[in-house]
């Protein structure tokens, strides 16, 4: 089979087009025909090591030292089952899933993987019966980031909420996720991307280049910073008595029980995916240089079948 491996740290040209092996899934395992994955920010981290001061050696140590222990990188994906171990009972051989990779030993780029039927860090699901594999496969990551990071902060109906990287990923499911439980959401964003963010349901937008969030004279009741790039300090300046400062540099945690609430609220038509290019398997390392490039929106999709 095709898949994309890296074998150093560096920029999008490490990632190499290979053949190896189709691997063969375990007796808790399902060998899904993956049809679609995606560029993550994780991704792009992962390959580079760009990985914060302070965190660079711990991270090194669990991801690689010298150099990558997990080859083929990819976060989250969208496919076909092709085959079950005999000891899975929660899905069937055709069912059509979606899910991520988090913390298995190989990723979604590559024309198959398999994948534990359930385990600790990750999640796999039946994929929403309205989207297709490229919609699917842009809604684990950066949905449930969103929802567990809105849930964290007690998210209520009437609250004004102000989400910081609004047109990222994260960023727009968590406008979307806001706007359906009735919040008030605002969204700071660049210039190109006021309309995108209006359109997912924000009341209210800030162009970040010519305006300060920090200097508003609204105050808000939850900060959400989607990118990692405002602080709690800054935060502080424009929340209420009681505000909650969340941010994507927080731990989050991955649960099944997400993943299908994000399911059955896209089958609703409540928040749906926002897909910025689709690129395809062979075509990753631009794929990567256009997320290097700062201009992503929403989510980049790779498409492994057509």
């Amino acid at each position: 089979m095709k898949a994309v491996v890296y074998k150093k740290y560096g920029a999008p040209e490490v990632l190499k087009l290979i053949d190896i092996k189709k691997p063969q899934p375990k007796d808790n395992e399902i060998l899904v025909k993956i049809h679609a994955a995606t560029v993550t920010s994780g991704d792009v981290r992962l390959r580079s090591s760009d990985f914060p001061p302070l965190f660079w050696l711990p991270a090194r140590l669990i991801f690689g030292l010298l150099k990558p222990k997990k080859s083929i990188l990819g976060h989250e994906l969208a496919g076909t089952i092709e085959k079950i171990g005999k000891s899975v009972t929660k899905f069937n051989v055709g069912d059509e899933v979606f899910g991520t990779t988090t913390m298995l030993k190989t990723g979604s780029y590559a024309e198959y993987i398999c994948l534990p039927q359930q385990w600790k860090h990750g999640v796999v699901a039946i994929k929403p019966k309205n989207l297709n594999f490229k919609e699917a496969a842009a809604l684990p990551v950066g949905s449930m980031t969103a929802m567990y990071l809105l849930n964290k902060a007690n998210l209520k109906k009437g609250q004004r909420v102000l989400v910081y990287g609004a047109s990222g990923s994260v960023g727009s499911y968590a406008v979307q996720l806001a706007n359906k439980e009735g919040a008030e959401v605002t969204g700071v964003c660049s210039d190109s991307n006021l309309e995108m963010v209006k359109s997912l349901g924000a009341d209210h937008v800030i162009n970040y280049k010519k305006n300060d969030y920090t200097e508003s004279n609204k105050k808000f009741d939850i900060v959400f910073d989607a990118v990692g790039k405002t602080t709690k300090s800054e935060a502080k300046k424009v929340l209420n008595s009681g505000g909650v400062y969340v941010s994507v540099t927080m731990l989050t945690k991955e649960k099944v029980e997400y993943l299908k609430e994000v399911k059955s609220l896209v089958e609703q038509g409540k928040i749906k995916p926002f897909i910025d290019k689709t690129f395809t398997l062979n075509n990753l390392v631009k794929a990567h240089e256009y997320v290097d490039s700062g201009r992503k929106r929403g989510n980049v999709v790779i498409e492994i079948v057509k």
